[in-house]
């Protein structure tokens, strides 16, 4: 079928292939729904064009518009959420709220500063820095006059340190006053 309707018919040409367009529409889309729904939106935005609009090839265009809108519902309900995964949200639990867990990360907790304790003052306040401040290697080698080297040195065994106390933390409890010699 040719298309040498005049521009300003628009929408008649939309009205009169409206079935040829859904039909190609739910073959490219493999959805009857979607094409339908794209059909809907397509005779909207048709019927709001102004009627002086010059279009070489209308029914061409007015079936890319078609797409156009199919494909943006389907970026759209893409990003949404479905039935079942809202249904696993709000049955999932939290948690943050179960006491073994709140009991367990208190205990870690606890481990690590009895190991931090351990350390040295300077390598307590250069992992301290590092770690939880996020301060620069280059500037706590500069506050200690040290080089980088040996900060980065210090800061190593600062964790394999604290990592073996937490280590041991989930075997065998051992005594909060025992202290750790392997530092020195």
């Amino acid at each position: 079928m040719r298309d040498d309707k005049p521009a300003g018919s628009l929408r008649a040409l939309f009205l009169e292939r409206y079935n040829d367009f859904r039909s190609q529409l739910k073959r490219r889309l493999g959805s009857d729904d979607l094409a339908h729904d794209a059909m809907q939106e397509a005779f909207l935005k048709v019927n709001d064009m102004p009627s002086s609009s010059s279009i070489q090839q209308p029914a061409a265009y007015l079936f890319r518009v078609a797409v156009n809108i199919a494909e943006d519902q389907r970026r759209r309900d893409s990003r949404l959420l479905t039935g079942v995964e809202i249904i696993e949200l709000v049955g999932a639990t939290d948690e943050t709220e179960d006491p073994a867990r709140i009991a367990q990360g208190r205990s870690q907790i606890d481990a690590f500063r009895r190991a931090l304790r351990q350390l040295p003052e300077r390598t307590q306040q250069m992992l301290l820095a590092a770690r939880v401040h996020d301060v620069p290697h280059a500037e706590i080698a500069r506050r200690y006059g040290v080089s980088e080297r040996i900060v980065s040195k210090e800061l190593k065994r600062a964790l394999a340190h604290c990592g073996k106390a937490l280590q041991a933390q989930e075997g065998p409890a051992r005594d909060a006053g025992e202290e750790d010699e392997s530092w020195r």
